[in-house]
């Protein structure tokens, strides 16, 4: 008998010990959810699509790029309603993913999609796998299982639905006792032209390095099916190219632009959409001001770019 009960006793334990763990698990999800969101409240915004966000008549796509550009307060004021679907470093198979899930809210035959083309949307921004994985953890966030690219169940369960699960050093923040850890901000005094020189030296490694290849057929592929989808939801795409300042343009091989030029211009063609290069635009070019950094638009510099697609985008005057 005594064995007996000894055995049970032994099942006992095998089943309350993993119980345990999952119940202390579980009460420390809900808490460390609320911190983990804080690192993805740049998505946020897409929570409001449905509901603050519906019949949208002018947006983008692209990756910071098209995240830093575009600034649509001058054309909200105006009563039109934008919307921003740009993510740093997000490739083109992503752009589709979020056409997708939220293309829906695009006003059918009255929308204009810009579609950033980028020195490195050909290829990949990101520099290497677990960047790459790192930068897909946020898609879990705000995009369904069936549109998401590579779609893991695992990244799901340890990243979103038991972020926990990842959490590492972070799971210190749920104690409240412990002191904030002190983070550096980089004060907008002004940059001089070394200044963005180094910083364009170190977005040009990012974009050009070690690249097996500029153009892989895959990502070509991805924008012809991204103008696909808006032809066949009565969306009207405008490929574009941003402003880039001098310290970034002087650094780009010619043969590398006339392949760019070549490349884009053909997919124009071929899909019968208008293709808006303002990369080498003067005013924009030597105006630093405008410039966050090498290749990136400050926010005022945003809004006055917007301005100018409002003044002289042909698909834009439709709504003047």
């Amino acid at each position: 008998m005594s064995k007996k009960y000894d055995v049970l006793r032994f099942l006992l334990k095998c089943a309350l010990i993993p119980g345990a763990a999952v119940l202390v698990i579980l009460a420390l999800n809900a808490p460390y959810r609320k911190i983990d969101e804080a690192n993805y409240q740049d998505t946020l915004r897409f929570g409001g699509l449905g509901t603050v966000y519906w019949e949208i008549q002018i947006g983008n796509l692209g990756s910071s790029h098209g995240l830093n550009d575009f600034a649509y307060d001058h054309i909200s004021e105006k009563g039109y309603a934008c919307f921003n679907f740009a993510n740093t470093s997000q490739s083109y198979d992503y752009d589709y993913a979020i056409l997708q899930e939220y293309g829906q809210y695009l006003s059918p035959g009255w929308s204009v999609l810009f579609i950033p083309v980028s020195y490195f949307s050909f290829n990949n921004e990101v520099t290497d796998a677990a960047e790459a994985q790192a930068m897909s953890i946020r898609y879990y966030h705000f995009l369904s299982p069936e549109n998401i690219p590579h779609y893991d169940p695992y990244v799901d369960l340890v990243t979103h639905r038991a972020p926990i699960l990842s959490a590492g050093e972070d799971i210190l923040k749920l104690f409240p006792a412990l002191p904030p850890a002190l983070t550096a901000h980089a004060e907008g005094n002004g940059i001089d032209e070394s200044a963005f020189r180094q910083m364009a030296a170190e977005r040009y490694s990012r974009h050009f390095d070690n690249k097996d290849s500029y153009f892989l057929p895959e990502r070509v592929e991805e924008l012809y099916r991204i103008i696909a989808y808006c032809r066949e939801h009565k969306i009207t795409p405008v490929l574009i190219t941003t402003p880039l300042s001098k310290c970034y343009l002087d650094l780009v091989p010619q043969t590398f632009l006339q392949e760019f030029q070549t490349t884009v211009r053909k997919i124009a063609y071929d899909t019968d959409v208008s293709y808006y290069d303002y990369s080498h635009d003067e005013r924009f070019y030597a105006n630093l001001v405008h410039f966050s950094d090498a290749d990136h638009l400050t926010e005022e510099g945003a809004l006055f770019f917007t301005d100018i697609l409002w003044d002289e985008v042909e698909e834009l005057q439709r709504f003047h």
